[in-house]
């Protein structure tokens, strides 16, 4: 027998242990169709929040739907090694340890990272497990690879190999988004632009030799306004300190105050350096002075004019933000911090005379997401992938449906980038990740027959660890003349462990050397010379390795069986902000590289917001641990926890607060089935999903009503027979059951299948609990209560069969419960139900007569409900129902057996009128009537209607104060006016109702 209730906490960590060591998350390959899915790699720093739940309960859905269809599933899970997060991590671990980084080799903070890894880097993936995720995980990878497995280690060297040679990678100095505390380049998503507080500084830029124009300010009517004769121009500036590093001024072609001096040279505060005034389309007139200063180096927007219009680039700072020596740097601000030298520099320009005003301004401020601190655009050596070159088939491929956004609209936001797309910088400065496969050795001179070596910046680069360093072409070139001149020598290369120990070991060579004749003092007739050269000390982006994810995850570069199988995988599922940064780039290098589509379908999943609509974040308090719903969590622990790494600590008590009025017990243990459950039901595309504590409460007693509804069968023999068959069925409620059942399996089925996850839950909730716990259960009391004989035997059948089919559908959704139930109600299964066969379930079993029939009765037991009800009738006391018609509807009699307890009908009699006061209803034109007499105080219920009309008149009439006050209506905001119109408009129809109770009484 099942127990009185499920216990998920025993149940899933069991159930789970029986999946996984079964080998069901592994892809039966005897099937002949496939289906195929990528994780999105969770960061190996990380813990599982309410998006990874909401993304994995998506893919666990379809993974285990597809696996029930009788394909090939294969669930590819993998973690990704998030570069800067986990250097940070281990730097913060190493802090407490009393060491750093810079005090260890590269090697040993290496095997420092492996080590945590292995210790504390497997955190997220138990996590997926307790959520219910089926990935195969004997398959489980790493975007760094494994020590003891180069696989992927050697696709992203391929990758990277290939694109170099094809001219798809190249090293260039462009600007970039620098993080001055991490010391890297760094990508847009890991920049959070955050409103602050700022000025807006107004400075002159004097024209060169006093020269001097009319400067004219006119309205919007082209009224003048403003006539000054000016020797200076004024620009704006957020970021002065950046001035020193100007290349021009500009102003918009078409913006006639500065045409006079349009070409002209203005002297750059401070620096004493004379730059021109230039027209770009770039400048607003309308926007500040209408003048720009143009600094390439420091200045995303400005880079892009610099650029167009061959404007010198100047770079003023160091990787940590400091102020750097050079010919335009003034030796003043020399070693500055940036934000030092800003008020060094606007003390100093005002000391000059050239401040013109400053003005509070709100500014957007990028900040690093993990750093917290400002982020400068910084002009530096980088590696880059020529993205526009890769973008074309790309969007080609989205075009003409090789593959679908899903929804539709997301098409838009990858086409908006992919035809704006700029280089894609790949390098970061760090020591965590891959390290770029490109050594670098000084280039050789051969001058009249004299070798020398060439200037310190010149080298060449290889990017082929197996030949590119072992043989130097320019090396080879001189061999004729080598040999002619009966000298031999021999050129040897060697990796030095640095660039600067490379250089060092280079300088002392005795070069230069002259080929030409023959060193006969020589004991030997032989001359060695070793050349060193060194290895790029930058990692690869992350996103590069995440962007080869579909197919280095199924085993290339080999040509695997998985490859051949799995490739393209069937479905992508992802969120909306990572379309440019991972989708894009799956789809540009799955392209390149396997002349094929990563994935046929990209499914963009919502944000989980809080019940209020704001994003979750920890920063701000109001995230919700998906395994603190899953088992439970005390107030005080979930106190702890959200006012822990607040963005501003000073709110810790308004988070304490709204914390314990919102949750005052903490969370009860729901379990993976009803977190599950609900962000299935709230993923409507194009709708966030507000996560609703109650709402998870609601879905847990979802499961605690079918196990209850299993334990009535259970207790009622409900067993499948062997040989039954649905079609078989001749009882007028089993046949309804069993056409129900049909539409929900074609409901179910096609919602999953079109990806709309919450009208399959809608679906499948609708027809467990109303259809078969509410109505079924309760039409077949009769029935399995009676004599035995043939319709008992059927019902019972046609019971079990249904949970069947409710089991199957409910399964992707809450696969716990449905397992457990699977197993315990029968001794004689083919399979466990992770792997049991799809309902697949024709037309030909909906018996339309049947199903009228028994809608016809839910009307009428509804109607009576509802009637009975609306008079306060105790549910306790029965009554007859007359029929208001000649002769008497024989389905009354039919179904006598469920009207009684169902309806408290007493007897049923046909009648000519219905009596005095009665209750009366009418089903399919017929008029039905329920005697009042003995059932209710007529009195006191008239008093009782009385009571509640006056009630809400008394609430009509205060909001229509409310409403009737000018100083409510024009100063509340119109929601909340709205919201008063709403209520009357319910008391209103209160009253209406109440009202029409009275007079039914007589």
């Amino acid at each position: 027998m099942l127990d009185k209730n499920f216990n998920p906490k025993d149940a899933e960590a069991r159930l789970y242990k029986m999946w996984e060591e079964g080998g069901y998350f592994k892809p039966d390959m005897s099937k002949k169709d496939s289906f195929s899915i990528v994780i999105p790699p969770p960061n190996v720093t990380g813990n599982l929040h309410m998006g990874h739940a909401v993304n994995n309960t998506i893919q666990d859905i379809l993974a285990r739907y597809h696996r029930m269809t009788g394909k090939a599933v294969l669930w590819q899970p993998g973690t990704d090694h998030a570069g800067i997060a986990t250097q940070m991590v281990v730097e913060r671990k190493l802090a407490t340890e009393g060491r750093a980084r810079k005090d260890m080799s590269r090697e040993d903070f290496l095997s420092e990272v492996w080590k945590w890894k292995e210790e504390s880097g497997g955190n997220i993936v138990n996590q997926l497990k307790r959520l219910g995720s089926s990935c195969d995980w004997s398959r489980l990878k790493f975007t760094l690879g494994d020590p003891d497995d180069s696989q992927m280690a050697d696709a992203i060297t391929k990758a990277f190999v290939e694109m170099y040679e094809a001219g798809l990678i190249y090293r260039d100095k462009r600007l970039v988004n620098w993080d001055p505390h991490f010391q890297t380049a760094i990508s847009d998503l890991e920049v959070e632009n955050i409103e602050k507080d700022g000025h807006f500084w107004h400075f002159k830029y004097p024209l060169e030799g006093g020269e001097t124009y009319t400067y004219v300010e006119k309205d919007e009517d082209g009224n003048v306004i403003l006539t000054e004769e000016r020797d200076y121009i004024s620009i704006a500036t957020t970021r002065p300190e950046t001035m020193l590093g100007d290349g021009a001024v500009a102003v918009h072609p078409d913006d006639e105050r500065y045409a006079p001096i349009v070409g002209k040279m203005v002297r750059l505060p401070l620096a004493d350096r004379l730059i021109p005034i230039i027209t770009d389309e770039y400048p607003d007139p309308d926007f500040g002075s209408g003048a720009v200063k143009i600094t390439g180096a420091h200045d995303f927007n400005d880079y892009e004019v610099a650029k167009r219009n061959d404007i010198p680039m100047y770079s003023l700072m160091g990787p940590k933000g400091e102020m750097i020596a050079s010919e335009i740097m003034p030796e003043k601000y020399v070693g500055m911090d940036r934000f030092k030298a800003r008020k060094e520099v606007v003390a100093d320009i005002d000391a000059e005379g050239l401040l013109i005003q400053v003005e509070d301004k709100k500014i957007m401020q990028p900040y690093g997401d993990r750093s917290g601190v400002v982020i400068e655009p910084m002009l530096t050596d980088q590696w880059f992938v020529d993205a526009e070159k890769l973008a074309d088939e790309a969007m080609a491929k989205v075009d003409d449906g090789s593959t679908k956004f899903i929804p539709e609209n997301w098409k838009k936001t990858y086409d908006h980038w992919m035809k704006d797309i700029q280089p894609w910088c790949i390098s970061r400065q760090l020591w965590w990740g891959h390290r770029i496969p490109a050594w670098y050795f000084p280039k050789i001179k051969i001058e009249n027959g004299t070798l020398s070596l060439a200037e310190e910046a010149e080298f060449d680069i290889h990017v082929d660890p197996d030949e590119g360093f072992v043989r130097m072409e320019q090396f080879y070139k001189y061999l004729d003349l080598v040999e002619a001149s009966g000298f031999q020598f021999h050129i040897n290369t060697a990796i030095a462990a640095s660039r600067e120990e490379a250089i060092s070991k280079n300088a002392i060579l005795e070069l230069p050397l002259d080929i030409t004749k023959n060193e006969t003092q020589l004991d030997i007739n032989s001359y060695q010379i070793t050349i060193y050269g060194w290895r790029d000390p930058d990692v690869l982006d992350t996103w590069f390795s995440s962007g080869l994810w579909p197919f280095s995850t199924l085993g290339w570069p080999e040509n695997t069986e998985e490859l051949k199988r799995f490739y393209p995988t069937s479905v992508l599922v992802t969120a909306f902000d990572i379309i440019f940064f991972w989708v894009a780039r799956m789809m540009m290098q799955g392209l390149h590289f396997m002349d094929e589509v990563p994935f046929h379908d990209v499914y963009i999943h919502a944000l989980v917001l809080d019940e209020q609509g704001k994003k979750m974040s920890k920063s701000i308090g109001n995230t919700l641990d998906p395994l603190d719903l899953i088992d439970g969590v005390s107030l005080e622990t979930l106190v702890a926890k959200r006012t822990r790494g607040l963005k501003n600590p000073d709110k810790a008590p308004q988070v304490e607060k709204a914390t314990r009025k919102a949750y005052p017990d903490g969370f009860e243990a729901y379990g993976a089935d009803a977190l599950r459950f609900t962000l299935a039901s709230q993923a409507g595309q194009g709708r966030n999903i507000r996560l609703s504590v109650d709402r998870i409460a609601g879905y847990r007693n979802f499961g605690t009503k079918l196990w209850s509804a299993a334990n009535f069968g259970q207790m009622n023999e409900c067993k499948l027979a062997a040989d039954f068959k649905p079609s078989d069925a001749v009882t007028p409620i089993n046949q309804w059951i069993i056409s129900e059942a049909v539409k929900a399996v074609q409901e179910v089925t096609r919602c999953i299948t079109a990806y709309r996850f919450n009208d399959a839950a809608d679906a499948i909730y609708k027809f467990t609990w109303d259809t078969f716990c509410s109505w079924y259960l309760e039409l077949t009391k009769p029935l399995l209560s009676g004599a035995d004989g043939p319709a008992k035997d059927e019902t019972r059948s046609t019971f079990a069969w249904t949970l069947d089919q409710i089991l199957k559908l409910l399964h992707p959704f809450m696969p716990f419960i449905t397992e457990e139930l699977w197993g315990s109600l029968s001794d004689n299964r083919e399979s466990h139900l992770i792997v049991a066969d799809w309902p697949q379930l024709g037309d030909d079993l909906i018996n339309q007569e049947a199903v009228t029939q028994i809608e016809w009765l839910q009307t009428l037991i509804t109607n009576i409900r509802s009637v009975r009800a609306d008079m306060n009738i105790p549910p306790a006391k029965k009554a007859p129902l007359l029929m208001l018609s000649g002769q008497l509807d024989p389905r009354l009699a039919t179904y006598a057996p469920q009207l009684s307890p169902m309806a408290r009908v007493e007897e049923v009699r046909t009648a000519d009128t219905a009596p005095q006061g009665a209750l009366q209803t009418v089903v399919d034109g017929v008029t039905y009537a329920i005697p009042l007499e003995g059932l209710i105080d007529l009195e006191a219920e008239r008093a009782r209607l009385s009571k509640a009309i006056d009630t809400a008149q008394m609430e009509i009439d205060k909001i229509d104060r409310k409403l009737s006050n000018p100083n409510f209506t024009d100063k509340a905001p119109e929601k909340v006016v709205n919201l008063q119109k709403e209520r009357r408009a319910g008391y209103t129809a209160e009253v209406e109702k109440l009202k029409s109770a009275i007079d039914a009484l007589g």
